[in-house]
């Protein structure tokens, strides 16, 4: 397998489970400074961004949420999924509500705010985007109460929701008590410490 990575980027997640799981793996930074058109990526994933993950047999997977759960289907004994359908239904729910919810429509919006024509645009657009993510962690703060993990037991979803929780840094945002609690356990995870130095990141 070869996934393709920002560092920092979402891809985070996906490289914390290619860690969790144990097999081999290349890895190849992506540039996301370029225009979408002009990195090689383009080639091999039309939409150029990560992450994407290159199969053994050639084949191509994108999206967060396709990705985690093919990979955990197709390494049962890491256990990164439900066996029972509630469970995998509940973990696709949280993984979607992290990945086009916190990231999507919140943490798009604060990044993408640079971008803005004016500073009053600007400051509109950070404006809406840390009110959705506020109000998101504050939903996952009450899925994680008296629980460990998004679905209970460890998933794929857990690793959607680390790699939101390192973009609050920049923007001075306090996770709440449980998620915290939440983004500790993660990061005290051999496999989120060495995707981590993998991606220079700390």
């Amino acid at each position: 397998m070869k996934l393709y990575y920002s560092p920092g980027a979402c891809s985070l997640g996906i490289h914390v489970l290619l860690e969790e799981i144990g097999k081999p793996y290349e890895a190849e930074r992506v540039d996301l400074s370029k225009p979408a058109a002009e990195r090689p990526l383009a080639q091999i994933n039309p939409k150029s961004k990560v992450p994407t993950l290159v199969r053994d047999d050639g084949s191509v997977l994108t999206e967060y949420p396709a990705i985690g759960f093919w990979l955990a289907r197709t390494n049962p004994e890491k256990r990164l999924l439900p066996d029972d359908l509630e469970g995998q239904t509940r973990v696709l729910e949280a993984t979607d509500f992290c990945v086009a919810g916190l990231h999507m429509q919140g943490f798009s919006r604060m990044f993408g705010a640079r971008r803005a024509a004016t500073p009053a645009e600007q400051e509109s657009m950070r404006a809406a985007g840390r009110d959705i993510v506020t109000r998101g962690f504050a939903r996952l703060d009450a899925m994680l109460d008296g629980r460990e993990w998004l679905a209970g037991s460890y998933s794929f979803a857990d690793t959607a929701l680390f790699y939101n929780c390192t973009w609050t840094r920049p923007f001075e945002i306090t996770l709440p008590g449980n998620v915290a609690a939440h983004f500790d356990r993660m990061k005290n995870r051999p496999a989120v410490q060495a995707a981590l130095k993998q991606e220079g990141l700390s």
